[in-house]
């Protein structure tokens, strides 16, 4: 299809139709040498426009270069003609409508200008010279679709360990002008963080929206710009030289994705020709008050190709692995965030928004059958069925998706005083219940540390010491679920004050001892997660996981086995208490010999050294029932985490 767009007759009938995917080499700014001249072409989508100007550096900014409907389909056009380069030069389209004139920027624009300048910016954005085939190669084999009872086809048996980040707060420049310090450029914040991350054992880097956006206190969710990185940062190339570096350092990189709503900045998408057009028109579709935003018309053909052709134009220019869909539940829902009264149910009488799931189906569709080892992550906060099975199964065809309900349990629980925990046992043992409906990545993100929220050792109950104990007991637990992982920038060394987006992270903490051992700490389980195919293997099915003891409330304890594809174990017991459980019995059914792999209770953490050097030797009891049970003991930590595995003996099972 990709040629489709050399004919301007079949680019423009599939864009109306809904099906160029290359929507972006048809319009937008397109640059062409003839001779020893260069020819920019123009064109805009903006059928209710009753003329429309392109106004620039090189035409006049009140009235310019009149452009024209040369097919009647509202695609406006216009060739310029110059004998040097244009690029870096600045432009927008004067639309008419009924007597009143909007200067808006390109929708399609490859570049644009940032924070109170609102131009799009002439560009070329190939050229820039890629090294990063080996991660391809290795992405190839590594996340490759699996058959997996959650999303047949889309499962990936690998480990998946993300870290997300803003770039605009992650480290900033001290700077005499501004008191919260500079940016950092795309090529300065990625000649530190590729090596950061891998260091500390993640996988993946997920940036907030880095698409060009006017106002930062939005983080980037409402985009203005969508083809364009943002210029904060740097140039295209730039960005891309960001890309090829993390995935030299074999780290992929995952974007922040937005096709629910778009902000009513005068130079956007709001209105474009003077009238509603990117946005749905009847009043109960249209805006989201709350939010302050208007919502793409997802039923219309020309949106459908503006944001499909948007999501592969970041793989196919940009070499990025994953998009994590934004406000997946907004798109659903008809009702969404709306009281009765102001909303109309579809013709079926309920709350399921047709053209939002159609939209979905045939985004997520496009991609694999391009890419089909990319990551689409669904933030979708509600109990909707099938978000990560495959289209061709009646699913919305995402292979990962947010388990945020675990999140907000698990955050209510570590907050609340250990004595009250056994009321709340089930926040432990209910995600188990869901655990393989969907496949999961379990979010520690940056919606819950900020807004009064508190960062996640601040969440943590109790003294000072006692939050650090209880973190590390609560990332263990986390990582040894079965389900993909997410921390937020910051978790990693504890940081206590909420994520601030005007100012870096607090790095300065890395000087007090327990934050730099929490940093240890983490960069330690992270790596023994990665190692340990048991934890990651069979995410999606019971025979990944088993129970040892679910039921231990009164003790605020949990335990259970995690297992890969060759049958071998691993043993988590987890102490939610503020008490050390010596000789605590660990039931098993295999007797023989058993050691500890990973304590958080270690010295070097931080911890108060209740570990197990010694072998671990299995004895028999007899239980209520009249039945013989393996098992060995342990000293079980306060607040504390325990990993251990069996290392020899026959295999008996009684």
């Amino acid at each position: 299809m990709e040629n489709i767009n050399q004919n301007t007759n079949l680019a423009s009938f599939y864009f109306h139709q809904g099906t160029n995917y290359y929507a972006y080499e048809y319009l937008g700014c397109h640059e062409k040498t003839v001779g020893d001249k260069r020819e920019y072409t123009f064109r805009v989508w903006a059928p209710n426009a009753d003329s429309v100007m392109l106004v620039s550096d090189f035409t006049s900014w009140d009235n310019g270069l009149q452009m024209q409907n040369n097919v009647k389909d509202g695609v406006w056009e216009v060739t310029f003609t110059s004998n040097e380069s244009l690029i870096g030069k600045c432009y927008k389209y004067k639309i008419w409508n009924r007597g009143n004139s909007y200067y808006k920027a390109d929708p399609y624009a490859f570049h644009s200008e940032t924070l109170k300048n609102t131009a799009s910016i002439v560009a070329n954005i190939d050229g820039f010279v890629w090294n990063d085939d080996n991660w391809f190669k290795y992405k190839g084999k590594q996340f490759k679709k699996n058959k997996g009872t959650a999303a047949e086809g889309y499962y990936n048996s690998a480990p998946l360990n993300i870290y997300e980040m803003n770039l605009a707060s992650w480290k900033r420049r001290p700077s005499c002008k501004s008191e919260n310090g500079e940016y950092l450029n795309y090529r300065e914040i990625a000649d530190e963080l590729a090596p950061y991350l891998k260091k500390m054992g993640y996988t993946h880097v997920e940036l907030m929206p880095i698409m060009e956006h006017p106002y930062d206190g939005s983080w980037g969710y409402q985009v203005s710009g969508y083809y364009a990185p943002t210029s904060r940062f740097g140039k295209p190339h730039d960005f891309m030289y960001f890309v090829n570096k993390l995935h030299e350092s074999g780290i992929g990189v995952i974007l922040d994705w937005v096709p629910a709503h778009f902000p009513k900045d005068a130079h956007g998408l709001y209105e474009f020709d003077g009238q509603p057009l990117y946005e749905y028109q009847g009043d109960d579709r249209k805006e989201h008050k709350v939010w302050g935003t208007r919502f793409f018309d997802l039923g219309r053909e020309e949106i459908q190709s503006f944001l499909v052709s948007n999501a592969l134009f970041w793989f196919r220019k940009y070499h990025i692995d994953g998009l994590r869909v934004d406000a997946v539940a907004s798109m659903l829902y008809l009702d969404f965030d709306r009281d009765p009264g102001e909303w109309v149910p579809n013709d079926e009488g309920t709350n399921k928004n047709k053209e939002a799931i159609a939209f979905l189906k045939k985004l997520n569709a496009a991609v694999f059958c391009e890419f089909d080892d990319a990551l689409m992550i669904a933030e979708e906060s509600t109990d909707w069925q099938a978000i990560t099975k495959p289209v061709s199964e009646g699913g919305l065809g995402f292979n990962y998706k947010w388990n945020m309900g675990w999140a907000n349990d698990m955050y209510e629980y570590v907050a609340q005083d250990p004595v009250y925990r056994k009321y709340s046992h089930d926040k432990l043992t209910f995600p188990m219940m869901y655990a393989f409906n969907e496949n999961y990545i379990y979010p520690i993100s940056h919606d819950e540390v900020v807004h009064g929220k508190k960062s996640l050792i601040d969440k943590m109950f109790g003294s000072y010491e006692n939050k650090f104990a209880s973190m590390r007991a609560f990332m263990t637990y986390m990582m040894c679920m079965p389900g993909k992982k997410m921390t937020f920038m910051g978790t990693e060394f504890a940081q206590f004050r909420e994520w601030d987006y005007e100012n870096q992270l607090e790095w300065f903490m890395l000087d007090y001892p327990r934050h730099k051992q929490m940093q240890d700490f983490i960069a330690d389980l992270n790596n023994f997660y990665l190692s340990s195919k048991q934890l990651w293997e069979i995410d999606n099915s019971w025979d990944g996981y088993e129970w040892i003891e679910a039921n231990e409330s009164e003790w605020n304890i949990i335990s259970f086995k995690r297992k890969a594809i060759d049958a071998s174990e691993l043993i988590i017991v987890v102490n939610f208490s503020p008490v050390t459980r010596e000789n605590y019995t660990v039931k098993v059914d295999i007797a023989g010999k058993y050691e500890e792999l990973f304590n958080t209770d270690q010295y070097k953490y931080g911890g108060g050294g209740t570990v197990n050097s010694k072998k671990l030797s299995t004895s028999v009891y007899t239980d209520d029932t009249g039945k013989e049970q393996n098992y060995f003991s342990i000293n079980l930590p306060q607040n504390g985490a325990v990993i251990l595995r069996r290392i020899s003996g026959k295999v008996r099972r009684v």
